[in-house]
C-alpha cells in the first residue's frame, strides 16, 4: 500500500475543488489548474480534505495512487502559495536583466540569450547575478530552471556557470607544473 497515497490533502480556505468524473479542477487566489486522474484512482472531496481511493488493487493502480496524490497536493500548493526556484550566475561578465516580462542573459557567448516566460510564470532579477523563477506549476518552474542552468552548467575547475541557489559545485584541481 502507498504511504503517500493514504494521506489526505487538506484544502485551505479560499481554494475551491471541482471534481468532474476523473478531472479535478483546483481554483485559488493565484491560478486555476486542472488535471485528469488515472482511471484506477477515485478522488473523494470530504469537507476540507481530498482523499484518494483505489478502485482496483493492481501494481499500476498503486503507482498511480501515490503519483495522483502528489500531483493534486502540488496543484493545491501552487494555486495558494506558488513555487519558486532561484538561480545564481557565477563568472566574470555573467549577468541577467529583464526585457519586459522576458529574461535576457549574458553568459559569455557572443550574443545575449533571451528566454520568454511561459504562461503563468514570472521572472525576477533582484541582483544582476540572481534569477528567481516563480509560478503555480511546480513542473514548469523546475523545468524552466533546469533549461536555463543547461545553457551554461557550472564547470568544475573555476566554478563558473549557472547554478541553483545553494548548490555546491565539486571543484577539481587544475594542471600541475
Amino acid at each position: 500500500m502507498s504511504r503517500i497515497g493514504k494521506r489526505p490533502i487538506t484544502v485551505p480556505k479560499g481554494v475551491t475543488v471541482t471534481i468532474d468524473g476523473q478531472t479535478v479542477t483546483v481554483k485559488g487566489p493565484k491560478a486555476e489548474r486542472s488535471w485528469t486522474v488515472a482511471d484506477e484512482v477515485e478522488v473523494k472531496h470530504e469537507g476540507d480534505e481530498l482523499n484518494l481511493v483505489l478502485r482496483t488493487d493492481t501494481q499500476r493502480a498503486r503507482a498511480m495512487w501515490g503519483l495522483s496524490r502528489t500531483l493534486l497536493d502540488n496543484m493545491v500548493t501552487g494555486v495558494t502559495t506558488g513555487f519558486e526556484r532561484s538561480l545564481e550566475l557565477v563568472g566574470v561578465g555573467y549577468r541577467a536583466a529583464m526585457k519586459g516580462n522576458d529574461l535576457s542573459l549574458q553568459l559569455g557567448f557572443s550574443h545575449e540569450v533571451d528566454i520568454k516566460a511561459p504562461a503563468g510564470v514570472t521572472f525576477a532579477v533582484p541582483k544582476q547575478t540572481e534569477i528567481k523563477i516563480s509560478g503555480p506549476d511546480k513542473q514548469v518552474v523546475g523545468e524552466l530552471a533546469a533549461n536555463i542552468r543547461k545553457l551554461r552548467p557550472p564547470e568544475p575547475y573555476k566554478g563558473k556557470g549557472v547554478r541553483y541557489a545553494g548548490e555546491k559545485v565539486r571543484r577539481k584541481e587544475g594542471k600541475k607544473k
